[in-house]
């Protein structure tokens, strides 16, 4: 009940303007948002690369209203690349495609992911197209498809409390496509997602298995113990190399369980958030876990 409270709040534009423009949340927000300027994502990463971890960049941003959001968007995509290969860190870029217009025309939601693509390409880097909501997942997996025939630079996500991830996962593998495997983050009915905790559990355990013994190189994305645990097990039974896949993490997630998995000489990415657009983002970080619940009062009521 509160998960659904909390991610039905995610939506609310009228919550979201007091959360945004309340001073202790932003101030909240900030344990999970590395800021709200590309400086501050920038010198997130640098830690993360400090402390023997990849990053993720993402400009935060959904369901922009209009083409030159969307190209804005585009743009600020392009930089962050240019930034980092400046910078020489070792980082990706991962994106969402309703804020590149996927509401407004596919076609030329496609011509600026390929574009932002190109460009990764020619840095030798690599673009990772975030999972939205189930209606969103079809679109997706279909676009990501057309852009990596034209160029490999292009990855996606499968969530596995969907029904439809296995045959998502087989569809993608079939295409040589990189994947990140989570357990997904948002409200779904149950027509189309798994209810069950334990149910999304042994899928996303099946999923992983699949992934890692696909010969391509995948994100195990998880912050549970016990699916990174049955992650190693498996790895280690098909002999494969800690080098062929790599455990990628939010930020401000379990920094202790990242830690302890670099020492013991594991790969892990740490995905970055930031940018102005932080609320809905933030919302789905409070609704995964009642800890997080918690972390919020106990913050708002100190300032």
């Amino acid at each position: 009940m509160l998960r659904s409270t909390l991610l039905k709040l995610s939506e609310s534009k009228g919550f979201a303007n007091w959360v945004t423009s309340n001073g202790t949340t932003r101030r909240m927000a900030r344990r999970f948002v590395a800021g709200e300027t590309l400086e501050e994502a920038v010198a997130a990463a640098r830690a993360c690369n400090d402390a023997g971890m990849a990053a993720s960049l993402d400009y935060l941003g959904e369901n922009v209203s209009s083409t030159g959001d969307a190209q804005h968007s585009r743009d600020a995509y392009l930089e962050i690349f240019e930034r980092i290969a400046k910078e020489k860190l070792n980082a990706n870029v991962s994106c969402k495609l309703t804020q590149l217009g996927l509401d407004l025309n596919a076609d030329f939601c496609q011509g600026l992911v390929f574009s932002i693509v190109e460009f990764a390409g020619r840095y030798d880097n690599f673009l990772r197209v975030d999972m939205e909501g189930s209606p969103y997942t079809q679109r997706t997996i279909d676009l990501v498809k057309r852009v990596r025939a034209r160029n490999p630079a292009i990855g996606t996500v499968i969530q596995s409390y969907l029904y439809r991830s296995e045959t998502d996962v087989t569809d993608l593998l079939s295409y040589g496509c990189r994947i990140r495997l989570c357990k997904g983050a948002y409200k779904e009915l149950p027509e189309v997602a798994y209810a069950s905790k334990a149910d999304v559990d042994a899928n996303y355990v099946r999923l992983m298995k699949m992934l890692l013994s696909s010969g391509f190189y995948h994100g195990i994305a998880t912050h549970d113990p016990r699916m990174i645990a049955a992650t190693i097990r498996h790895a280690a039974a098909k002999q494969i190399s800690k080098d062929d896949f790599e455990f990628q993490m939010l930020y401000g997630v379990r920094t202790d369980l990242q830690r302890r998995l670099v020492r013991d000489g594991y790969r892990v990415r740490i995905y970055i958030p930031f940018g102005q657009d932080w609320f809905p983002y933030f919302m789905r970080r409070l609704a995964e876990r009642p800890a997080n619940v918690g972390f919020l009062v106990r913050n708002f009521f100190r300032g």
